[in-house]
């Protein structure tokens, strides 16, 4: 909320997908009107920001940033720009002197992120930053239950976070710019996996990789764009290894090559037992735990979740994308440092950085960031 007790005031930097569709930001803010409520919406393609001010009732539209920070009244906003502008258009929010909620990455050099963190500080400003997975009760159970030592010593994670790429179904927008240079499938999907790792294990200390393309062109398999040829100039397969330290290792996949998977999203295994975390849609129950002596001589699987669980789950299900909003707004009312922080984005774009460094000399690379 605003200072004076009112919904915080938004403005929402971009009117594609993830603004308007059903799992975006837009139609689920409908869940914390309380909160937040839209006061403006800017997009270059003038014409999409004016159907999504139809669309959602929002009392101002505008063609560019610029506008938007000279023409409303808003408190915050949400950048929900192409991965190639989030750097630029984040810092001009944050000079506005508004607190801002992006999508991820935080940015696409080192330069840009810790410049946009100086900003914040210096504003007194919070900057929230997606993925918003470790928001999300199954990763904060897994998060206690390593704590704890339920599984004993982690020794290794797998963790899968990739699709099969949006040229592979019927991507209902041009999907060319996943493919070219300054976005790419790890800082589009392998930020997921890398996110919730070191949200679960704490930052790392090492990173290895091999990043290459598969195929030269990839060809549009469905939607209004089918057929379409897309040269690809950004690596389209990316696996990494993280060391944390205490012998403690991750494997994470940031591909456009997974068209399905019947593995666990993420599996960590311990000296005591091992971790799983499901797909939500899988039917398998979404976090097990194996342990080491569950009981006194007998060892097994335990789900070990219950009705408040379920109830989270069904409160985060509801908002959707728009629980970076959520998130935000807590946390400027709250005065409390946000779970999904600028230096936890920083560390996992030094991460993605430096994939296609390891992957280009052959050499494990020390990360020097943290949070």
């Amino acid at each position: 909320m605003s200072e004076n007790g009112q919904p915080m005031r938004i403005g929402i930097l971009g009117a594609g997908m993830i603004a308007v569709v059903n799992y975006g930001v837009l139609p689920n803010l409908v869940h914390i009107r309380d909160k937040a409520e839209v006061t403006a919406i800017a997009d270059p393609v003038f014409e999409r920001a004016q159907e999504a001010q139809r669309q959602f009732n929002i009392p101002k539209a505008f063609a560019s940033l610029e506008e938007m920070l000279e023409g409303a009244e808003m408190d915050a906003v949400v950048n929900l720009t192409p991965i190639p502008f989030h750097g630029p258009t984040s810092k001009k929010i944050l000079q506005a002197g508004k607190h801002l909620a992006t999508e991820k990455p935080l940015a696409t050099t080192m330069e840009e992120a810790n410049e946009l963190i100086e900003i914040a500080d210096s504003k007194g400003l919070t900057i929230v930053c997606s993925p918003p997975d470790m928001l999300y009760p199954h990763y904060q159970e897994t998060q206690r239950l390593i704590a704890e030592g339920a599984i004993g010593k982690v020794a290794f994670a797998k963790v899968r976070s990739s699709h099969g790429g949006p040229a592979s179904g019927a991507w209902p927008n041009d999907p060319t710019w996943f493919y070219q240079k300054g976005s790419g499938p790890l800082l589009d999907m392998g930020v997921y996996g890398i996110h919730e790792i070191t949200g679960l294990l704490g930052p790392a200390k090492r990173v290895v990789a091999f990043s290459g393309i598969t195929e030269p062109v990839r060809t549009v398999r469905g939607g209004p764009f089918k057929g379409k040829q897309i040269e690809v100039t950004a690596n389209d397969n990316n696996l990494l290894m993280l060391d944390f330290g205490g012998s403690t290792f991750a494997v994470v996949d940031g591909t456009f090559n997974v068209n399905a998977a019947k593995s666990p999203k993420l599996e960590i295994f311990g000296r005591e037992g091992t971790i799983n975390i499901n797909d939500p849609f899988s039917g398998a129950p979404i976090v097990e735990i194996y342990r080491v002596d569950a009981v006194p001589g007998i060892s097994g699987w335990i789900t070990p979740v219950g009705g408040a669980f379920a109830r989270q789950q069904e409160r985060v299900g509801n908002l959707r994308r728009a629980i970076l909003v959520d998130h935000l707004v807590d946390c400027v009312r709250e005065g409390k440092r946000p779970v999904l922080s600028a230096e936890h984005a920083r560390h996992a774009l030094e991460i993605m950085l430096k994939v296609e460094e390891s992957a280009a000399s052959g050499c494990a690379l020390d990360l020097t960031t943290t949070f």
